[in-house]
Protein backbone atom coordinates (compact mmCIF):
# COMPACT_ATOMS: atom_id res chain seq x y z
CA UNK A 1 0.00 0.00 0.00
CA UNK A 2 1.04 3.66 -0.68
CA UNK A 3 1.77 5.99 2.29
CA UNK A 4 0.33 9.56 2.31
CA UNK A 5 3.10 12.02 2.52
CA UNK A 6 0.58 14.36 4.65
CA UNK A 7 -1.50 14.47 7.37
CA UNK A 8 -4.75 16.56 5.99
CA UNK A 9 -8.09 15.90 6.56
CA UNK A 10 -9.94 13.52 3.71
CA UNK A 11 -8.97 11.20 1.07
CA UNK A 12 -5.30 11.95 -0.72
CA UNK A 13 -4.90 12.78 -4.18
CA UNK A 14 -3.31 10.08 -6.32
CA UNK A 15 -0.60 11.22 -8.45
CA UNK A 16 0.76 8.42 -10.73
CA UNK A 17 3.37 8.37 -12.91
CA UNK A 18 4.77 6.09 -15.46
CA UNK A 19 7.69 4.85 -17.31
CA UNK A 20 11.08 6.98 -17.30
CA UNK A 21 9.79 9.95 -15.41
CA UNK A 22 12.26 8.96 -12.65
CA UNK A 23 14.77 10.25 -15.25
CA UNK A 24 13.16 13.99 -15.04
CA UNK A 25 15.76 16.70 -15.44
CA UNK A 26 18.02 14.84 -17.09
CA UNK A 27 16.03 13.42 -19.89
CA UNK A 28 15.75 15.60 -23.12
CA UNK A 29 15.31 18.61 -20.93
CA UNK A 30 14.55 20.59 -23.91
CA UNK A 31 10.75 18.62 -24.28
CA UNK A 32 10.03 17.65 -20.92
CA UNK A 33 11.65 20.70 -18.73
CA UNK A 34 14.53 21.00 -16.00
CA UNK A 35 12.52 20.06 -12.98
CA UNK A 36 12.96 16.61 -11.44
CA UNK A 37 10.86 14.03 -10.27
CA UNK A 38 11.30 15.04 -6.72
CA UNK A 39 10.32 18.58 -7.75
CA UNK A 40 7.19 18.11 -9.39
CA UNK A 41 6.10 15.90 -6.00
CA UNK A 42 7.63 18.80 -3.70
CA UNK A 43 5.74 21.42 -6.00
CA UNK A 44 2.64 19.02 -5.70
CA UNK A 45 2.15 18.53 -2.17
CA UNK A 46 2.59 22.03 -1.19
CA UNK A 47 -0.18 22.73 -3.78
CA UNK A 48 -2.68 19.65 -2.29
CA UNK A 49 -1.81 21.19 1.07
CA UNK A 50 -3.00 24.65 -0.11
CA UNK A 51 -6.61 23.15 -0.91
CA UNK A 52 -6.48 20.65 2.39
CA UNK A 53 -5.29 17.88 0.25
CA UNK A 54 -2.46 15.19 0.71
CA UNK A 55 -0.72 13.14 -2.27
CA UNK A 56 -0.10 9.81 -2.75
CA UNK A 57 2.80 10.28 -5.51
CA UNK A 58 3.75 6.94 -7.08
CA UNK A 59 5.86 6.42 -10.07
CA UNK A 60 7.10 2.83 -11.85
CA UNK A 61 8.16 1.95 -14.99
CA UNK A 62 6.32 -1.29 -15.18
CA UNK A 63 2.47 -1.38 -16.26
CA UNK A 64 1.07 -4.23 -13.89
CA UNK A 65 2.26 -1.81 -10.74
CA UNK A 66 0.50 1.42 -12.47
CA UNK A 67 -2.48 -1.01 -12.47
CA UNK A 68 -2.35 -2.10 -9.11
CA UNK A 69 -1.40 1.81 -7.70
CA UNK A 70 -4.80 2.66 -9.96
CA UNK A 71 -6.77 -0.20 -8.32
CA UNK A 72 -5.59 0.81 -4.91
CA UNK A 73 -6.50 4.35 -5.48
CA UNK A 74 -10.37 3.23 -6.23
CA UNK A 75 -11.32 2.84 -2.39
CA UNK A 76 -8.05 5.01 -1.04
CA UNK A 77 -8.32 8.72 -3.25
CA UNK A 78 -10.48 11.30 -3.84
CA UNK A 79 -9.38 11.63 -7.48
CA UNK A 80 -6.21 10.70 -9.44
CA UNK A 81 -3.72 12.70 -11.90
CA UNK A 82 -2.17 10.51 -13.81
CA UNK A 83 0.73 10.95 -16.36
CA UNK A 84 1.09 7.02 -18.00
CA UNK A 85 3.94 8.57 -20.26
CA UNK A 86 4.59 6.21 -23.05
CA UNK A 87 1.65 3.83 -21.90
CA UNK A 88 -0.68 6.76 -22.49
CA UNK A 89 -0.79 5.42 -25.72
CA UNK A 90 -0.18 1.77 -25.77
CA UNK A 91 -2.13 0.62 -22.39
CA UNK A 92 -5.09 -1.25 -22.26
CA UNK A 93 -4.77 -2.24 -19.25
CA UNK A 94 -4.35 0.99 -18.04
CA UNK A 95 -7.04 2.02 -19.73
CA UNK A 96 -9.14 -1.01 -18.09
CA UNK A 97 -7.96 -0.12 -14.57
CA UNK A 98 -9.01 3.75 -15.01
CA UNK A 99 -12.52 2.71 -16.16
CA UNK A 100 -12.82 1.50 -12.81
CA UNK A 101 -12.32 4.36 -11.18
CA UNK A 102 -15.15 6.12 -9.90
CA UNK A 103 -13.54 9.46 -8.96
CA UNK A 104 -12.64 12.24 -11.09
CA UNK A 105 -9.45 11.38 -13.19
CA UNK A 106 -7.17 14.45 -14.58
CA UNK A 107 -4.41 13.15 -17.37
CA UNK A 108 -1.55 15.31 -17.52
CA UNK A 109 1.37 15.75 -19.68
CA UNK A 110 4.55 17.99 -19.41
CA UNK A 111 4.71 18.16 -23.15
CA UNK A 112 1.92 18.49 -25.28
CA UNK A 113 1.34 15.13 -27.56
CA UNK A 114 -0.81 16.47 -29.66
CA UNK A 115 2.60 18.82 -31.11
CA UNK A 116 4.47 15.69 -31.44
CA UNK A 117 5.41 12.77 -33.12
CA UNK A 118 1.94 10.92 -35.01
CA UNK A 119 1.68 8.30 -32.58
CA UNK A 120 1.53 10.10 -29.75
CA UNK A 121 -1.65 11.83 -30.70
CA UNK A 122 -3.53 8.51 -29.68
CA UNK A 123 -4.59 8.37 -26.21
CA UNK A 124 -5.50 5.54 -24.06
CA UNK A 125 -6.09 7.20 -21.05
CA UNK A 126 -7.90 10.29 -22.33
CA UNK A 127 -11.17 7.70 -23.22
CA UNK A 128 -11.22 7.73 -18.85
CA UNK A 129 -10.18 10.75 -18.01
CA UNK A 130 -12.41 13.57 -16.69
CA UNK A 131 -10.00 15.95 -18.40
CA UNK A 132 -6.70 16.80 -19.39
CA UNK A 133 -3.94 19.26 -18.94
CA UNK A 134 -0.52 19.06 -20.92
CA UNK A 135 2.22 21.29 -22.52
CA UNK A 136 2.38 23.54 -19.21
CA UNK A 137 5.83 21.54 -18.08
CA UNK A 138 5.45 20.91 -14.03
CA UNK A 139 2.32 23.68 -14.11
CA UNK A 140 0.17 20.62 -15.88
CA UNK A 141 0.41 18.63 -12.45
CA UNK A 142 -0.58 22.19 -10.18
CA UNK A 143 -3.46 22.42 -12.06
CA UNK A 144 -4.69 19.11 -12.18
CA UNK A 145 -4.89 19.63 -8.50
CA UNK A 146 -6.17 22.73 -8.86
CA UNK A 147 -9.16 21.20 -11.25
CA UNK A 148 -9.57 17.91 -8.93
CA UNK A 149 -9.68 20.20 -5.65
CA UNK A 150 -12.73 22.55 -7.64
CA UNK A 151 -14.24 19.11 -8.65
CA UNK A 152 -14.41 17.88 -5.18
CA UNK A 153 -16.12 21.12 -3.87
CA UNK A 154 -18.31 20.82 -7.03
CA UNK A 155 -19.52 17.69 -6.07
CA UNK A 156 -20.01 18.27 -2.17
CA UNK A 157 -22.44 21.70 -3.24
CA UNK A 158 -24.06 19.33 -5.13
CA UNK A 159 -24.55 16.99 -3.00
CA UNK A 160 -25.39 18.92 -0.54
CA UNK A 161 -27.92 20.72 -2.38
CA UNK A 162 -29.59 17.35 -3.28
CA UNK A 163 -30.01 16.09 0.57
CA UNK A 164 -31.21 19.87 1.09
CA UNK A 165 -34.15 20.01 -1.53
CA UNK A 166 -37.77 19.62 -0.70
CA UNK A 167 -38.99 16.29 -1.68
CA UNK A 168 -42.17 17.09 -3.69
CA UNK A 169 -45.45 15.83 -2.40
CA UNK A 170 -46.76 12.36 -3.40
CA UNK A 171 -50.49 12.67 -5.81
CA UNK A 172 -53.00 10.89 -3.69
CA UNK A 173 -53.93 9.08 -7.02
CA UNK A 174 -56.07 11.57 -8.29
CA UNK A 175 -55.58 13.56 -11.19
CA UNK A 176 -55.08 17.05 -11.52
Amino acid sequence: MAKNTNKTSGLPIYIVNGPNLNLLGSREPEIYGRATLADIESLCAARAKSHGRSIVFLQSNKEGDLVEYLQEARGMSCGVIINAAGYTHTSVAILDALQMIAQPVIEVHLSNPAARENFRHRSFVSKAATGIIAGLGANSYLLAIDALAALGATRKKTAAKKTTAKKPKKNSGGRK
